[in-house]
């Protein structure tokens, strides 16, 4: 009898340890790495996340999908972190907060996920979503949770002090760890994952870049695999790490850890046109006095946007617009060392279109420079550009003081970038155009139609000779972009 209990008590015990889906006595996850990665006490991580955020200005965006960010300790690369969260409207609402993260203690089959309860912080609690976690393990035989595999796991728990520094609303999360680089699973989690990428929801995509080698051979890397991962294309991005693969062992261990994490978002992006890939900050531990330029390991934060494909301005927001290019013009031929504006508190001015400052002077073009990235808001970018029009064109003498009288403005604020493949796209008149080679580029805005009477195929021909220096008909081999605009001047 004695013997039976004890073989019934040792199989419950196995049976409570080894099934992952036994997630009803799920306690809180306390946290692995504070005191090491990050602050372990309330009041010195929050004086820590001020310093982070102090020096990057603070945005209104509504439109970010997902965050490349990294997560290695905070005096390392906390500030290129900073610079991706800040990219989030801290009002903003989200259903949940998608952590993925590739397992850096354990290689297993599937992915891991936290399923109930909540991750503990210094800065307090964060929930889990356990309705939507219910969901994907119900659904999904490859989901489910390994103990091992999250108990040490520091990817998706340094992430979390960001988000609760950064955003005034609560927010829960779902905490996912990829057990392997195996496509089939990034594949497999992309497609479970797809019906919650919308607005409703925010995805954080955990990763560094290269691994230990030289300071020189970290910039060069990265930026390569950077620029894999802004094409939006897993196949260029599954060549660049196979690439740097070729390297390991000789100073080059990995040129991105989070590899299965990235290739999961690209698999719910790539085939998606209203989707943008964007460049925010690149550091590696070189750059701080920590560091050994020696041995480096290297940080991007990329954000992830839903393009505007609406632009509404208010007849008040145009005249603010352009008081604003003329007196930055103004200002800076007086005082070229003068301190920026003050911004203007108008919601329009904070968010991130690109925009083009044309000048003309008794009905002649005087000068036009533009910026077709929403990298800024569009505060500083009309300021920028309205100065660049005025003092950097290089087809002009600069404008000089005297004349600024006799100059009028005109600015021309552009929804993204769209890629054709046929001319038949193109409608004169409501399309600007941008042509690009190689490392030849050029542009003209949709009003340029309408004003030279050019068919399109002269349109393109002048674009492509005049402006991106291809040849008449070098816009037949080159890619084609169109654009709107939402064109006002002073007249």
């Amino acid at each position: 009898m004695k013997h039976i209990l004890l073989t019934t008590f040792a199989l419950i015990i196995w049976i409570s340890e080894t099934s992952p889906q036994n997630h009803e006595v799920m306690k809180d996850r306390k946290p692995a790495v504070a005191g090491t990665f990050y602050p372990a006490t309330n009041t010195a991580l929050k004086h820590q996340m001020i310093i982070l955020f102090e020096n990057i200005p603070e945005t209104t965006e509504n439109d970010v999908a997902a965050l490349i960010v990294p997560h290695a300790g905070y005096v390392f690369s906390g500030e290129v972190a900073a610079s991706a969260y800040a990219k989030i409207n801290r009002q903003a609402r989200y259903k949940n907060i998608f952590i993925i993260g590739r397992s850096h203690r354990k290689f297993f089959d599937g992915v891991s996920i936290y399923p109930k309860g909540n991750y503990i912080t210094p800065l307090g609690e964060v929930k889990i979503n356990d309705k939507t976690t219910s969901q994907l393990i119900e659904k999904h035989s490859f989901i489910y949770y390994d103990e091992e595999a999250d108990r040490t796991e520091h990817s998706l728990e340094v992430q979390l002090p960001f988000l609760q520094y950064w955003l005034y609303n609560d927010f829960q999360i779902v905490p996912l760890i990829i057990g392997s680089d195996d496509p089939g699973i990034y594949e497999k989690l992309a497609e479970a994952l797809m019906p919650w990428f919308n607005a409703d929801n925010l995805f954080v995509i955990s990763t560094d870049f290269s691994h230990y080698p030289t300071y020189e051979t970290a910039v060069k890397t990265d930026a390569e695999t950077a620029d894999a991962i802004v094409a939006n294309d897993s196949e260029k991005l599954k060549e660049c790490c196979n690439r740097n693969s070729r390297f390991s062992g000789k100073n080059l261990q990995t040129g991105l850890c989070g590899a299965a994490a990235v290739q999961t978002l690209l698999h719910l992006t790539q085939n998606n046109p209203d989707i943008t890939f964007k460049k925010i900050t690149y550091k590696n531990s070189g750059d701080v006095p920590e560091g050994d330029k020696n041995r480096v390991v290297g940080y991007w934060a990329i954000a992830v946007m839903r393009n505007k494909t609406e632009i509404s301005i208010s007849a008040e927001d145009k005249l603010a617009m352009l008081k604003l290019a003329r007196e930055s013009i103004t200002r800076y031929l007086i005082y070229p060392k003068s301190e920026v504006l003050k911004p203007i508190s108008s919601a329009i001015m904070n968010e991130h279109f690109g925009a083009f400052v044309t000048l003309k002077k008794e009905g002649k073009l005087r000068g036009c420079i533009g910026r077709f990235e929403p990298s800024t808001s569009l505060y500083q970018t009309i300021t920028e550009m309205a100065i660049a029009a005025a003092t950097r064109d290089s087809r002009f003498d600069p404008v000089t003081i005297k004349e600024i009288s006799q100059i009028k403005i005109e600015i021309s604020i552009l929804t993204p970038l769209k890629k054709i493949n046929s001319i038949d796209e193109i409608e004169p008149g409501k399309h600007g155009i941008y042509i690009k080679k190689g490392l030849n580029s050029g542009t003209f805005l949709p009003q340029v139609a309408t004003e030279t009477g050019w068919t399109k195929e002269e349109f393109l021909g002048h674009c492509a000779r005049d402006k991106a220096g291809i040849g008449w008909e070098g816009w037949k081999t080159a890619e084609l972009y169109t654009y709107e605009a939402i064109v006002f001047g002073e007249e």
